[in-house]
């Protein structure tokens, strides 16, 4: 009897171990993709779309457009934020990917992101304490109709 309540025990406390590991490892595998510091010296980023190049359904607010004028004052630190749109599966290797064409326009999780990230810059807040923020999902809070607004 005793013999049989240690391997009960056992088994559970190697299936909590086990289960605990899995289990951060899972919340870590759903952070999309971002670069975890900065371009190297000496290489430069792809542009950020100018904002003159949207236009139809891309620019019909001005939240839109003023999000890649925001995106180009901060290329290094959107290169380095994860984007929760899920865009890597796309292609896209961080937030920065998003302002290089017309997706960031169309999408209020990048835009919320980057205007999140704009905010904290300029907060004095460093890359990796932004991340962190769009990790725990602050960036959700971001209304895109005053955000319009930001200098």
């Amino acid at each position: 009897m005793f013999k049989r309540g240690l391997i009960l025990s056992s088994l559970f406390l190697i299936t909590i171990a086990t289960t605990a590991q899995w289990s951060s490892s899972q919340d870590q595998a759903q952070i999309p993709a971002y670069n975890p510091g900065p371009p190297p010296k000496g290489t430069k980023l792809p542009p950020i779309l100018p904002k003159e190049q949207l236009w139809g359904e891309n620019a019909q607010f001005p939240y839109q457009t003023h999000a890649y004028e925001l995106a180009a004052r901060i290329p290094a630190v959107l290169h380095q934020q994860p984007c929760y749109c899920y865009c890597d599966r796309m292609g896209h290797n961080s937030l920065h990917s998003c302002f290089e064409s017309t997706h960031g326009a169309q999408c209020a999780t990048c835009l919320k992101e980057t205007y999140y990230s704009y905010a904290m810059h300029h907060k004095g807040k460093t890359v990796a304490q932004i991340r962190q923020g769009i990790i725990k999902g602050e960036w959700k809070s971001v209304d895109l109709e005053s955000a319009a607004s930001m200098n």
